[in-house]
């Protein structure tokens, strides 16, 4: 796939400007993913955390205590096929209330695109260990000895179990991996590449993404707590089945 650097496009476009009787004029916008969360229908902010209040598709009563995850690799892919990259990345820390808003520093051009996409975590090439230090002092590094690189996505919570028990959950999405220590394997590609569809765009524009907590909990995979709760970083058939429910759990809202 043909990548279009920002400073090519513009290029481009003036001279075929100059030497066009087109009326059309293309300039270079900023673009913003927003992000907002629920829980099927219902809003979900950081007010609701620490509360038994949300009941998963297997019946499991559960409370989220923390949400943070990392979107990266926004493209935007034009008629033709080829494609602008906003290299960069941001953590979404619903805990906090930060980071919900990110506009990449790269601009792209007025026009239609065939499809805009964002990777939730990082892809192979830049899910590197050690690349980005503001992630490191965060602590979202994964140990060495799991692959290294980085989480995709932290979800900590309790829930109740089938003893009638309070216990913690760490939902955590990294890269699948086999054979912990100092040589892992990678069966599967975990990151999610998420397609927001077609869109024509004349100004600044701002993309309304939201995330359905649930769908983690929920399809193709009904997930039961009891089995799946904690240490599914190295249990790689676990992040297969997180990668699986993930695919639908953002949808685009609208765009502003």
């Amino acid at each position: 796939m043909k990548r279009i650097y920002l400073l090519v496009a513009i290029s481009l476009s003036i001279l075929c400007g100059c030497s066009s009787d087109s009326n059309d004029t293309v300039t270079p916008v900023n673009v913003t993913l927003s992000f907002s969360h629920y829980w099927d229908d219902t809003v979900v902010t950081n007010s609701d955390f620490n509360d038994l209040k949300f009941t998963n598709a297997y019946g499991n009563l559960l409370s989220i205590e923390r949400l943070r995850y990392l979107i990266s690799y926004v493209v935007f892919t034009d008629t033709s096929g080829q494609t602008i990259l906003l290299d960069g990345y941001n953590l979404v820390d619903v805990t906090n209330q930060t980071n919900l808003s990110y506009t990449p520093t790269t601009k792209v051009l007025t026009g239609t695109y065939s499809n805009v996409s964002f990777v939730f975590g990082f892809n192979n090439e830049k899910n590197t260990e050690g690349t980005y230090p503001d992630l490191n002092s965060a602590s979202w590094n994964v140990p060495v000895m799991l692959g290294g690189g980085y989480h995709y996505m932290q979800l900590d919570g309790k829930f109740k179990n089938n003893a009638n028990e309070i216990q913690g959950y760490n939902y955590h999405a990294i890269r699948a991996n086999d054979n912990a220590g100092d040589n892992p394997t990678f069966p599967k590609d975990t990151f999610i590449q998420v397609d927001l569809g077609e869109v024509t765009i004349n100004a600044d524009v701002e993309f309304d993404i939201a995330m359905n907590i649930a769908e983690w909990f929920k399809s193709p995979n009904n997930w039961d707590l009891n089995e799946y709760n904690q240490m599914l970083m190295p249990n790689s058939t676990a992040q297969i089945l997180i990668y699986e429910n993930g695919q639908n759990v953002f949808t685009l809202e609208g765009i502003n």
